[in-house]
């Protein structure tokens, strides 16, 4: 039986899982001041390292092989501390990319929509 949460409560993915709140990714056309292009991924980003709330936007490139449901929803991301055991515990099986040096990212699908999972090897540390 489902459980649901009262408007006090933080999501179960906070609460229970211990993910934290990493960006709200959102598509868009329209280029953005400051932009990144990241040639690797055919996309280009802004706002990430300069929003107090942790928006990124992200414009695609024609020929940009990310899925179309990311390239025309909004995504939330979660940083996780151990991406595998994350997706071994929803039971879902997903790719697993490194869209730069120390960071391994999976996108799952919830209810329709996109969530990014993100591992963060953090400097200086120990990781795998």
């Amino acid at each position: 039986m489902r459980q649901e949460r009262q408007s006090h409560e933080p999501p179960s993915a906070i609460a229970e899982r211990g993910w934290r709140y990493h960006h709200l990714g959102i598509p868009t056309t329209v280029p953005h001041p400051g932009e990144i292009y990241l040639p690797h991924l055919k996309i280009h980003v802004s706002g990430f390292e300069t929003s107090p709330f942790g928006i990124e936007w992200m414009r695609f490139d024609p020929d940009c092989e990310i899925s179309e449901l990311v390239r025309t929803m909004p995504h939330i991301a979660f940083e996780v501390d151990d991406l595998e055991a994350a997706l071994a515990e929803l039971d879902i099986k997903s790719e697993i990319s490194s869209p730069s040096k120390g960071v391994r990212v999976a996108m799952i699908v919830v209810d329709g929509a996109p969530v990014e999972l993100i591992e963060i090897r953090k400097r200086g540390g120990c990781s795998k």
